[in-house]
């Protein structure tokens, strides 16, 4: 296993606050295209992905009909689909954990499911510290990468499938020890960068920041860690606008409404 190297804790300014429709009150994870925002409502709502424009505005509702919200966590995309991570496991019990990959056109609702398992996983008995919980996906090459939740050790697995219609055994490649855990993901190509949001309570929560990112080189690479400062709520979603700038999402919390942030190094 590979182990990062964390920098020093830094802080960040908001640049925009803007408020998200209700329908979006469980925001998690984040994606663009075109000029749209994409996000989802996690474990257990309508299997819809949301259109927004930058100003917060609802444009479209992609709604898959066909497809059960069992525990939507995260989106990634590339140059001709959508991949949409069922993969919350929040204690340890799922057995039917699943990539859906979609067409980037939004009027396409076909889909094809990337089914797996993780191979260390023998128990699935009810845990509260669960190890194989996952809300970070990212698309890099020909592989989708997930981040796992580990709550029992505060630290992410890194697993690779391939991007391929089938039933597979996800890979162990690597690990990150940022002594929390993670809640989204997302990867730049042309950047080369990857970014993780985490928190250790649900009480504050992190942006890190991981350039040169190469699965074939996971050693020694260094973690720059961010504290978001926008108080307790809860931060599932992350997309990278440029090298220091990024849109988050928030939860509605305390009968508030769903956010988006415009954040800046």
């Amino acid at each position: 296993m590979f182990f990062f190297i964390i920098t020093n804790l830094k802080a960040q300014t908001i640049v925009s606050e803007i408020e998200l429709p209700g329908s979006v009150y469980e925001t998690s994870g984040l994606e663009k295209v075109d000029n749209n925002l994409i996000t989802l409502n996690d474990s257990g709502n309508q299997p819809v992905l949301y259109y927004l424009n930058e100003s917060g505005k609802l444009i479209i509702e992609r709604n898959f009909s066909e497809l059960q919200n069992n525990d939507w966590e995260d989106l990634a995309v590339d140059d001709e689909f959508i991949y949409i991570a069922d993969i919350g496991n929040n204690f340890d019990t799922r057995d039917n954990l699943r990539i859906i990959k979609a067409p980037l056109d939004s009027a396409d609702n076909s889909f094809e499911i990337i089914n797996f398992y993780y191979p260390e996983q023998e128990d699935f008995s009810f845990k509260q510290l669960s190890m194989y919980d996952a809300e970070g996906l990212i698309s890099i090459s020909d592989y989708l990468l997930i981040f796992t939740k580990n709550r029992a050790k505060k630290i992410t697995e890194i697993y690779k499938l391939p991007k391929k219609e089938g039933n597979y055994k996800a890979e162990l490649i690597g690990e990150i020890n940022i002594e929390s855990i993670v809640t989204a993901a997302d990867y730049n190509k042309k950047l080369r960068l990857l970014v993780l949001t985490s928190t250790k309570d649900f009480n504050e929560y992190y942006i890190h920041k991981i350039k040169k990112f190469n699965i074939s080189r996971l050693k020694n690479l260094k973690v720059e860690t961010y504290e978001i400062p926008i108080g307790k709520t809860q931060v599932e979603a992350i997309k990278i606008i440029d090298n220091d700038n990024f849109w988050i999402t928030s939860e509605a919390e305390f009968m508030g409404s769903p956010l988006l942030y415009k954040i800046s190094l």
